[in-house]
């Protein structure tokens, strides 16, 4: 396959943090500040730790802070994919970072809502939300939120995740939250396995997850990789936002053709878009770069649509345009 070929190709996208994918006119826009350059939204390759990726969100969020903001940022986002040939994308976000001016937590994500509907109407990007709970938070506080979420499950919104600082914040000591995203019948993925601990990963099966996200850590574990493939929960891997992060040491290293190979249910994915610089587009070409493998990009295209959240229909027309 050819660059053009990649820019080309219908994409599905799975993981994909609003805060992270803001295009540098919108942060312009809704900051008041023209002065605000492409460095101060990215990491720099040399990037130490997820901790210090993570420092990059404190700009964006500042400007999600209303409803209209959501709602431009959300909208701005789905231009921005269209552009590549995107069709479909679940876009996630944390309710509980954008309520310090005022805003309720229904309220910020119907703004997101607004955004990506509006986005669906112009530019024929089908989106949902993913709602995020943070682990520095309480689970009280988590699960607050998960109730709000819940009253908008296939209004706009179509799941729950838990991100964050992994390493500081394990999987286990959230898994009251997930017993009752259970209860209310929520569809939940975790992050997982994105910092080497492979404890999160084994924690996130035994939470019934349906994704997870990241994954990197689950290759430490022969009977786990085994057991990932026999029930189909989906991996979002992220090979940009993975390198930068220090997930991995380079990209001899990764494992993601392995894994496809191996029959898990990956998918790629950018993460954060502003952040990492990066589009879906590049993924794949760094994918393809790697194995020369067309069988592998389409596998990876197919078991994004088939761990997706969307309805049968829009699958059923997703592997048609795609495959």
């Amino acid at each position: 396959m050819s660059k053009r070929d990649f820019y080309k190709m219908p994409k599905v996208e799975l993981h994909c943090h609003l805060d992270g994918s803001m295009p540098l006119e919108i942060v312009r826009e809704l900051s008041g500040n023209q002065a605000i350059i492409a460095a101060d939204l990215q990491v720099e390759n040399d990037c130490p730790s997820l901790a210090k990726y993570l420092e990059k969100f404190e700009l964006p969020c500042r400007c999600l802070q209303t409803k209209e903001g959501l709602k431009r940022a959300s909208y701005a986002l789905l231009e921005e994919v269209a552009k590549e040939n995107v069709r479909y994308i679940e876009v996630r976000f944390a309710p509980v970072l954008s309520i310090n001016e005022g805003l309720s937590l229904r309220e910020t994500m119907e703004g997101v809502i607004a955004g990506l509907e509006s986005g669906y109407q112009d530019f024929g990007v089908r989106a949902q939300a993913i709602v995020c709970g943070l682990r520095h938070l309480s689970v009280e506080d988590n699960i607050a939120m998960l109730k709000v979420a819940r009253e908008l499950l296939g209004e706009g919104v179509c799941a729950l995740d838990l991100a964050g600082d992994e390493g500081a914040y394990p999987n286990r000591e959230f898994r009251e939250l997930f017993v009752k995203a259970k209860e209310w019948a929520m569809p939940y993925i975790i992050h997982a396995g994105e910092t080497g601990d492979v404890e999160n990963v084994r924690e996130a099966l035994a939470l019934n997850a349906i994704r997870i996200g990241h994954g990197i850590a689950l290759r430490q574990d022969e009977a786990l990789i085994e057991e990932y493939v026999k029930r189909g929960i989906g991996i979002e891997m992220c090979p940009t936002s993975n390198i930068q992060t220090k997930a991995i040491d380079n990209w001899a290293d990764y494992p993601l053709v392995e894994f496809v190979r191996r029959g898990l249910k990956v998918s790629v994915n950018t993460d954060n878009r502003t952040v990492s610089n990066t589009t879906l587009t590049k993924e794949f070409e760094l994918i393809y770069e790697g194995c020369k493998d067309d069988d592998v990009i389409y596998q990876l295209q197919r078991n994004a649509i088939e761990t997706s959240f969307a309805s049968d229909d829009i699958k059923h027309d997703l592997l048609k345009e795609i495959l």
